[in-house]
């Protein structure tokens, strides 16, 4: 199966982190491709309740809107219920933020990683696909190491199919879409650059 023939039709994802500036793009891209159900996990409220205003969660909608932290693995397990894909997108990303507030950036982009592949591994996930950034090659600052270490966990041995990849918002698109379902298909996990 090539990246251009992955079927995202009928499957059940769950975004991380989905109210942020990939995962609105992300959505848009996806709900073009006919999935089962979207779920958009955040800790947003007002986020969500905007972005309801472009993806209504009503009637056969098949957008769901989560409230949750990546911090919490409880609300994971959660929210991870019946779901096929997950894309993990949720993290502090401001390098000042990191550098000021490091137990946080901690707990959400370290601790977060380590929720996502348990509640994964626990819910039977087909696949699991997380964003990282150049900034964990070689890390200068806390940012880029909380990454590295984020896809270190994420690339230990586990039952299912779990990738990082290394992109930007800007490439939250038709032709990341198709990169995405080629980390996702990958049997253990690469950092990969994206297209």
């Amino acid at each position: 199966m090539t990246a251009q023939t992955f079927e995202w039709r009928n499957k059940s994802v769950l975004v991380t982190g989905g109210t942020g500036s990939f995962g609105r793009k992300f959505i848009e891209a996806l709900l073009k491709r006919q999935p089962r159900k979207v779920v958009i996990f955040s800790r947003d409220e007002l986020k969500q309740h905007e972005m309801r205003q472009q993806f209504s969660d009503e009637g056969d909608s098949v957008v769901r809107y989560f409230i949750g932290d990546v911090r919490d693995g409880e609300r994971l397990r959660r929210a991870f219920d019946g779901i096929d894909v997950v894309v993990h997108a949720a993290a502090l990303k401001q390098v000042p933020a990191c550098e000021y507030n490091p137990l946080e950036a901690i707990k959400t982009n370290i601790d977060g990683a380590r929720h996502i592949v348990d509640a994964a591994i626990d819910a039977k996930v087909e696949r699991v696909m997380a964003l990282s950034t150049d900034k964990a090659v070689s890390p200068v600052n806390l940012y880029g190491a909380t990454k590295l270490v984020a896809e270190k966990l994420l690339s230990r041995p586990t039952p299912m199919p779990v990738a990082t990849g290394r992109s930007s918002p800007v490439c939250a698109t038709a032709t990341w879409l198709a990169a995405a379902a080629a980390w996702c298909r990958c049997s253990g996990s690469s950092a990969t650059p994206a297209p």
